[in-house]
């Protein structure tokens, strides 16, 4: 689906970054993640709109993919989760016209909670 040179540019540029990033092709496919990513456990091979609760979306309400394969620009939105302020980017790549990446500066920790308490409701009500 993409060159693997793109790949390991992904990686070589987000591997370390302290937030989770996401390469996605334009159908919401996730082609590769970075370390952090990988440690909250985001799965390549998915689509993004599986790592939230919106259920029966194909998309997820506040992505703003579409519009920058439209623009071609970087866009940027302001949202809460949790209560935390997380400010998402959707940056398109110009040399692979079908791909971006994505991510979200203040999601890593509001995303290692929530796996946290997920985790610590499974200990508790094993059922």
């Amino acid at each position: 689906m993409v060159e693997q040179g793109v790949l390991d540019s992904f990686q070589t540029m987000w591997g370390p970054f302290p937030e989770p990033v996401m390469l996605i092709h334009k159908t919401r496919t996730i082609l590769a993640v970075n370390d952090c990513a990988r440690a909250i456990g985001i799965p390549t091979g998915s689509k993004c709109v599986a790592l939230n609760a919106e259920v029966g979306d194909v998309q997820c309400r506040s992505c703003k993919a579409d519009l920058a394969f439209r623009t071609g620009e970087t866009v940027c939105a302001e949202e809460s989760l949790d209560g935390k302020t997380i400010i998402g980017y959707w940056m398109p790549l110009k040399e692979v016209p079908d791909v971006y990446v994505h991510f979200g500066i203040g999601s890593g920790a509001a995303m290692r909670a929530a796996k946290g308490a997920a985790s610590s409701a499974k200990l508790v009500n094993p059922s």
